[in-house]
């Protein structure tokens, strides 16, 4: 799919994540191995077809992490990560998003879970196109990205721009993948 632009490669992998039957990803040890009680752990509720990273919510939980999840105003404001409780009222935001009410307390995340429209073994992402988690990236760059994910959604390299960050890890149905640019 190179060649392609963002627009044109988002509609073709939309739509193949909407043929793929959803499957439970599987939470890898090496995801454990780096929780630990007080982190914060930005999750998400999937919308559509996306990949539910509710597995590693309920890790975390378990390791004595905290969850926030992202609140969103509109397509220029950036995204703020909100805390959550499993289980809390979530309310409904911009884009068919569920999520908490705006007045719960903004947390910094430790690892930003990040869904995908589509991703390279580069690590590289593409997103819905409103560039909310790169703008989250780019204010939390110590932040450790994963991204869950189909493999159906993997291309075999994806268009980067300046200001795109790459994953550190990706969650798939099928593997646990750490891109050739890092070692953890």
């Amino acid at each position: 799919m190179t060649g392609s632009s963002k627009p044109d490669l988002r509609a073709r992998l939309r739509a193949a994540r909407r043929a793929y039957a959803p499957v439970a990803i599987l939470v890898p040890d090496s995801f454990r191995a780096r929780l630990s009680p007080r982190l914060i752990i930005a999750s998400y509720i999937p919308v559509g077809s996306e990949a539910d990273p509710a597995p590693f919510a309920q890790a975390a939980t378990a390791a004595g992490c905290r969850i926030a999840l992202p609140h969103v105003v509109d397509h220029a404001t950036p995204l703020r990560f909100l805390a959550w409780a499993t289980g809390a009222a979530l309310v409904t935001g911009p884009f068919g998003l569920r999520q908490p009410a705006a007045d719960a307390p903004e947390l910094a995340p430790d690892i930003i879970l990040t869904p995908l429209v589509g991703f390279d073994r580069r690590g590289a992402r593409l997103g819905q196109g409103a560039g909310h988690y790169d703008r989250a990236f780019l204010a939390y760059p110590d932040a450790w990205r994963v991204g869950v994910a189909f493999a159906g959604q993997e291309v075999e390299l994806l268009p980067i721009d300046a200001w795109d960050m790459p994953l550190h890890a990706i969650a798939t149905d099928k593997e646990w993948i750490v891109p050739r640019w890092t070692v953890s």
